[in-house]
């Protein structure tokens, strides 16, 4: 009789459990990296893309974040050599042919993994083949140059002041790495490069938010005051918009405009996380708002951060991992149209912004690199600007480097590259003198007008207090109905 088997100690179960653990891991690692490749993949073909590589893998629907972009960055590193391969080996009948997206649907169902297994054989010598049919040692020699471009840069997080003050997060991240202030934006710290912070408590309940010093520089250079109405005029993601509600100090109001409404989604859970208490959303097109609608037509400051080309973060978003990218297709004719697609509207929008009764500030901002989306569409609305009484001012005047030198005024324009070991960001703003007949702007008149008038202003102010209150409530229903038209572009 054959003796029992051993029992299994405390110290087994516990590796048995732990291997499971990391089994399971795995497992949706690769299912949450398939769907992440699915969808860059087809919107890369597509020259549409619907969010980046970062954005879709560190979105709170993928467990582990870190797992999942490593296999996402690996896949399409390797992936034109994966097709070489499969295309050599022959291995692949007419069922499998047809879906195009064997080659990195790693295991939704676990058949595809199972049948490569099977073949493994097969593939290794086509491997071998292609080595020797292009000369060279190993399999890593078959590789295109594909290595990230320099991702040396800083971390930079923002601190949510509405949560939390500076100190106390700088006690908090220096108990992990070493941290700093930034010299210029405030409530913005330095730390070490590729730190990895997503899943850090401050991270987590938005008391800090992971964002670019280029970026942060937006909302800053449109500088609001607490107490205003501001309008965020394509506000998702929603890291500007509660960088403005946090410089507002939580009072006034913020007005987030978005079109589409999965991005809406994405810009209502970043206001939460921020704690935000002062934004509202509306879902509808920046363009069909009327200026004179009395919602509107008291806003001071306008922040516009249109949709762009991304050439200015691509390397942020990983966008050299692309086969586009790798197949010298990055500035092609149909990359070209849809700059120039961008930049009508991009122009559309500057000048419905500039068109707003007694806004004050405009600041136009993109995450490019293009002059087309840059210094062309400023240039091409500088005389609307000015027979509205707006003027180009020079948002922080101590960074050095401006805007192209094509057009008088332009040494006002910022620009950030990489070679500042930042994002590529431009960012223009309008700042209003005097109103188009003439007569100076409502807000430089009080600062004129004697103190007997301003108390007769703050009379009015206070008799207009219900009906703000009634249209602050509209504003929350607007949030669930798209009033507005599909988008322009």
């Amino acid at each position: 009789m054959a003796p029992p088997p051993p029992r299994r100690t405390g110290v087994a179960k516990r590796r048995m459990r732990s291997k499971d653990a990391a089994e399971r891991s795995a497992y949706f690692a690769r299912r949450e990296a398939a769907a992440v490749l699915r969808r860059v993949l087809r919107g890369d073909a597509r020259r549409r893309a619907t969010a980046s590589i970062k954005s879709l893998v560190y979105s709170p629907s993928v467990r582990n974040k870190k797992a999942t972009l490593a296999l996402v960055c690996q896949t399409l590193k390797y992936l034109p050599l994966l097709k070489d391969a499969l295309r050599e080996s022959d291995i692949l009948s007419n069922k499998w042919k047809k879906q195009e997206e064997l080659i990195y649907d790693i295991a939704i169902s676990g058949s595809v993994e199972k049948f490569l297994m099977l073949h493994k054989g097969s593939l290794q010598s086509s491997l071998a083949q292609l080595c020797t049919a292009r000369k060279v040692k190993c399999v890593a020699d078959l590789l295109l140059d594909k290595h990230s471009p320099d991702l040396g840069k800083p971390r930079y997080v923002r601190i949510n002041t509405l949560k939390i003050d500076t100190e106390s997060v700088i006690q908090e991240f220096g108990k992990i790495t070493m941290v700093r202030k930034d010299d210029m934006v405030p409530d913005m710290l330095v730390l070490p490069a590729g730190i990895d912070l997503h899943d850090h408590p401050l991270v987590v309940n938005g008391s800090v938010f992971l964002q670019g010093k280029a970026s942060s520089m937006v909302a800053l250079a449109l500088s609001p005051e607490p107490g205003w109405k501001v309008l965020d005029a394509c506000a998702a993601p929603g890291n500007k918009t509660v960088h403005l509600a946090a410089l507002m100090k939580g009072k006034g109001n913020v007005i987030a405009c978005e079109l589409h409404e999965h991005r809406v989604k994405t810009l209502d859970n970043t206001i939460r996380r921020s704690g935000a208490p002062n934004v509202d959303i509306i879902r509808g097109d920046f363009l069909d708002i009327n200026p004179g609608d009395p919602l509107f037509a008291k806003v001071h400051a306008i922040l516009l951060d249109p949709s762009c080309s991304g050439s200015g973060i691509s390397v942020e978003r990983l966008d050299h991992l692309l086969p586009s990218h790798s197949a010298g297709n990055g500035i092609d004719i149909a990359n070209s149209r849809r700059i120039n697609k961008l930049a009508a509207f991009q122009r559309k929008a500057l000048e419905h912004a500039l068109s707003f009764p007694l806004v004050e500030r405009v600041v136009y901002s993109t995450c490019s690199i293009h002059q087309e989306e840059n210094e062309d569409v400023v240039k091409s609305v500088l005389p609307l600007a000015a027979s509205l009484g707006f003027e180009l001012a020079s948002p922080f005047p101590q960074w050095h480097h401006r805007g192209l030198p094509l057009f008088e005024g332009s040494e006002h324009l910022l620009r950030t590259d990489p070679a500042d070991n930042l994002e590529g960001f431009f960012i223009a703003l309008f700042v209003r003198k005097h109103l188009p007949d003439g007569n100076f702007h409502p807000e430089q008149c009080k600062q004129r007008c004697p103190s007997s008038e301003n108390k007769h202003h703050r009379k009015r102010k206070r008799k207009r207090l219900m009906p703000l209150t009634v249209l602050r409530m509209s504003r929350r229903l607007l949030f669930h109905s798209a009033l507005l038209t599909p988008s322009r572009i």
